[in-house]
């Protein structure tokens, strides 16, 4: 069996280019002509890639490396060994994610099936759907009625974009999305399985059954944002579920009706939030997160994985813990707990 390559670079890059993008100056002796083709991770590096570390687990990795070149933090560059050049600056991630996007821009969202635009054989666009030149539409994507896309967008295979959905310029929605009552902004990613704007689930319980609540509002995804694989968004019952400008959802999210998320917020995997609770911006929630209804999380606060919130979250709070609680009090109660727990000798009860 052949071993395939998926994200070949599409360019190189020179020592000087990779510093001018990172903003500070080659040490002395670097030559700035020197071509890197790659990047590669410590361990694995060779003289023709460009590394980077910022973390001290990978203490060991770093003085043992082969790179080229490594972008690294100021703490860690007098562990850069002798024939890797150093290039020192206080985020050498981001500064590492810029210069993959320009290796490997092929890598920055779904890619469609074929190489030219245009709708593949096998794909249905209704005769009323409006597509603006350049996009692309792969096998089994179905169109719906009064759908517009705009250029440069591209529709994975076998996605399904629901009557009057409109979508931006520079998307890319992947393959087997669903796209029902939506208004998708520009430079929009949405990963394979993702479902935007089925019902709320919304019923008026009684002892005679439970009454469904028709949910006619929509989904608003503005410009920027990124939706990852099996993410759900249920679109509003009486307004809008809004997701705002910039902000990334990870893999397997549930957001239920009218829920309002600000700008560039960052919601991990597992996260569950419920009907018509508000992310102010900057807000972001870790893994397993669930936040009750009706809540209002304050700009800029932070939120623990597995915790679970259920009050309201002042601005520029970080609170963790089930129920969450600021994170003082939280450890405070655990180190409670264990001390209490080493009291008690932590022996297993005997039967």
């Amino acid at each position: 069996m052949s071993d395939p390559v998926f994200f070949s670079a599409s360019t190189t890059l020179s020592l000087g280019a990779i510093a001018e993008a990172a903003g500070v100056s080659l040490p002395e002796g670097a030559d700035p002509h020197r071509v890197i083709t790659g990047a590669a991770p410590l361990e694995s590096a060779t003289p023709q890639d460009v590394a980077y570390m910022d973390n001290a687990r990978y203490g060991d990795a770093l003085a043992a490396t082969r790179a080229g070149i490594c972008l690294v933090s100021p703490r860690f560059a007098p562990r850069v060994p002798a024939g890797t050049v150093a290039l020192v600056l206080r985020d050498p991630y981001r500064a590492y994610a810029g210069l993959l996007a320009r290796l490997h821009p092929d890598a920055m969202r779904p890619a469609s099936l074929f190489a030219a635009s245009g709708v593949a054989p096998g794909a249905h666009v209704h005769p009323e759907a409006r597509l603006e030149p350049g996009v692309h539409v792969d096998p089994g994507a179905v169109i719906g009625p009064n759908v517009e896309i705009g250029s440069g967008t591209i529709v994975g295979a076998n996605a399904s974009i629901g009557p009057g959905v409109r979508i931006g310029r520079d998307c890319a929605i992947g393959a087997g999305v669903t796209l029902t009552h939506a208004l998708v902004g520009n430079r929009v990613i949405i990963h394979p399985g993702a479902r935007l704007g089925q019902d709320g689930f919304g019923f008026a319980m009684g002892p005679g059954g439970h009454l469904k609540v028709p949910q006619i509002g929509r989904v608003i995804v503005q410009d920027d944002v990124e939706i990852g694989a099996n993410t759900t968004i249920d679109r509003g019952a009486s307004r809008d579920t809004v997701i705002g400008e910039g902000t990334k959802i990870d893999n397997l999210v549930q957001i239920a009706h009218n829920v309002v998320i600000g700008r560039h917020c960052v919601i991990v995997s597992g996260v569950g939030i419920s009907g018509s609770t508000t992310l102010e911006d900057y807000v972001v929630l870790g893994g397993q997160v669930g936040v009750v209804g009706h809540l209002r999380i304050g700009m800029g606060s932070q939120i623990a994985g597995s915790s679970n919130v259920n009050r309201d979250v002042p601005p520029g709070s970080r609170w963790g813990g089930t129920p969450a609680k600021p994170v003082r009090a939280w450890f405070r109660e655990l180190t409670t707990l264990a001390r209490l727990a080493e009291r008690s000798g932590g022996d297993e009860p005997k039967g």
